[in-house]
């Protein structure tokens, strides 16, 4: 790693994870209420009510897996830095670019394995 990027502060880039993956299960947390169970008495909710409920219960769950996958995306990425793989593609094991890492610390491919990730998916 050291060689393809001269200025390379590991503490840094872990503390940049460590506060996004605390940011992250902040969110988390501040939307725990979105997706209780919806309470499917008519008596007390109207049946539109009710259907914009569930939605935005769905819509809190989606968010939710999103979080989910974007903490598994930190870990992996903490996971590669302790072993010394951070900073590398983990589909051609080529270089990531300098400025790719400091947009999204986390990002597991390089440009290149992106775009083909994205043209066969």
């Amino acid at each position: 790693m050291t060689e393809d990027y001269p200025d390379f502060d590991p503490a840094a880039v872990r503390d940049a994870l460590e506060a996004r993956r605390d940011a992250v299960r902040a969110l988390g947390q501040v939307s725990a209420e979105s997706r209780r169970p919806v309470t499917l008495d008519q008596q007390s909710v109207g049946r539109l009510s009710r259907m914009d409920a569930l939605q935005g219960q769905e819509m809190a769950l989606a968010q939710n897996r999103r979080r989910d996958a974007e903490l598994a995306r930190i870990k992996a990425a903490l996971e590669r830095l302790e072993a010394g793989d951070y900073g590398y593609c983990v589909v051609c094991d080529e270089p990531i670019g300098a400025r790719r890492l400091q947009a999204d610390p986390a990002i597991p491919t390089c440009v290149d394995c992106a775009a083909d990730a994205g043209r066969t998916g």
